[in-house]
């Protein structure tokens, strides 16, 4: 058997989590000296909270060796080989510190660590990729070659309603959140190349924001594989969240509309009220 595994950064639901048979390996969240886990022992409400009352974003780790060690050997002492998930390298060593505890396990052509080059579900829409692939019997290399395959059209991007968290954390100068604040601009931020760059800023009421910039990926949604689309956010009102679920479905082209809240470790980063809508293009 194959298990799938993935960091926490996947953002998947815990239905998903059990349907799909995926087990997850937590990154830290550090908030002063106290060390939580992603999605464990911390919630996002809980972040805002403290880094409101702080005025500054937690600092967030990849799992230590020794803990990727111990997940390594429950699942290889059970029988079962591995496919692993990493968020993209570029945006953490959780990549490396995989690669380099699955060498040390004498055990690598049992491990296959895959770098998403992505975050949250653009992680998830591989990973359950990986999972439909793994329970129709396909082996360790036809897994991650599909896999491979299927990256480069990963389409992952997000709407944010505040450039407070993004400039706490170092990712926006102190002028452009200013800026940002006082004209009322949301920023589309997307993944490319395993790395974030901000693309066409909003301007308006966040809720028609998020409903404009899913209609500007119309067309490409119209176009994407059909089996699934999220759309996943770090908190946002739940009517607004619903009006752009019904209008992604209005384009009656996925099988499954899933939405997924981002986790701790995502969410810190952006802070409440970013959405995103992740999908893979097609081919």
């Amino acid at each position: 058997m194959i298990r799938i595994v993935s960091d926490s950064t996947v953002d998947l639901s815990p239905e998903l989590i059990d349907r799909y048979h995926i087990t997850i390996l937590p990154l830290q969240v550090i908030l002063g000296d106290k060390a939580y886990l992603d999605g464990v022992t911390i919630t996002p409400d809980e972040i805002y909270a403290w880094a409101d009352a702080n005025k500054t974003t937690p600092k967030t780790a990849a799992p230590s060796p020794e803990e990727v060690a111990d997940l390594y050997r429950s699942i290889l002492d059970a029988g079962d080989d591995i496919v692993i998930f990493s968020i993209s390298r570029t945006m953490s060593a959780c990549n490396s510190i995989l690669n380099m505890v699955a060498e040390d396990t004498g055990k690598k052509d049992r491990i296959r660590v895959i770098n998403s080059a992505n975050l949250s579900t653009g992680i998830g829409l591989l990973v359950l990729l990986a999972a439909d692939l793994a329970a129709a019997g396909k082996s360790l290399d036809e897994i991650v070659a599909e896999v491979k395959k299927a990256r480069p059209y990963v389409r992952a991007s997000f709407v944010v309603d505040t450039l407070t968290y993004l400039y706490r954390g170092g990712r926006c100068s102190g002028l452009a959140a200013l800026a940002g604040g006082m004209l009322k601009l949301h920023p589309r931020i997307a993944v490319s190349g395993g790395a974030m760059a901000p693309g066409k800023k909003y301007r308006g009421r966040i809720d028609r924001v998020y409903l404009e910039y899913a209609k500007d990926m119309e067309e490409e949604l119209k176009n994407a594989r059909p089996d699934r689309v999220f759309v996943t956010h770090s908190g946002c009102p739940d009517e607004a969240v619903q009006a752009v679920v019904d209008y992604v479905k209005s384009l009656n082209r996925f099988e499954e509309v899933l939405v997924t809240r981002a986790g701790s470790v995502v969410s810190s980063h952006c802070g409440p009220g970013t959405l995103g809508v992740l999908f893979i293009a097609g081919e």
